[in-house]
């Protein structure tokens, strides 16, 4: 397995654990009960922490995408290299950090790690280029 196939694994991983912290945030405010309903009219209900979980899992979602595509990219043109893997493993990084600096407030933070991540994915998109 080439080091950006095991990053991409690993930000799975990522993504496992912001969804299993985000529900069991979830499931302390609201119970089992609402946890396992429609979760309709919920907002009033949550804790400032809880929130800022679902929209850091939800941040993670909407970037995972483009991560995938940016190793897809490198294997498929097989421009992989020391330059790639570091990238690959600094978003990793990033994700990881990302978590709980949105969980917990870490401003600025917490849209530095963002930055660094997004950065580092881009590069990976320029890289398979050459």
């Amino acid at each position: 397995m080439t080091p950006e196939l095991a990053a991409l694994a690993a930000v799975a991983f990522i993504h496992l654990a912001a969804v299993a912290w985000s529900q069991k945030a979830l499931e302390k405010d609201i119970g089992h009960e609402g946890n396992t309903g429609t979760r309709e009219g919920l907002d009033d209900k949550l804790s400032e922490h809880t929130k800022r979980l679902r929209r850091a899992l939800a941040n993670h979602t909407e970037n995972i995408g483009l991560f995938i595509i940016a190793v897809v990219l490198v294997q498929f043109t097989e421009s992989n290299s020391v330059f790639t893997a570091i990238c690959a493993w600094l978003y990793v990084i990033a994700r990881a950090l990302y978590l709980p600096a949105y969980a917990f407030g870490w401003v600025p933070w917490r849209s530095l790690i963002f930055t660094g991540g997004f950065i580092v994915t881009f590069a990976l998109i320029i890289a398979s280029f050459f």
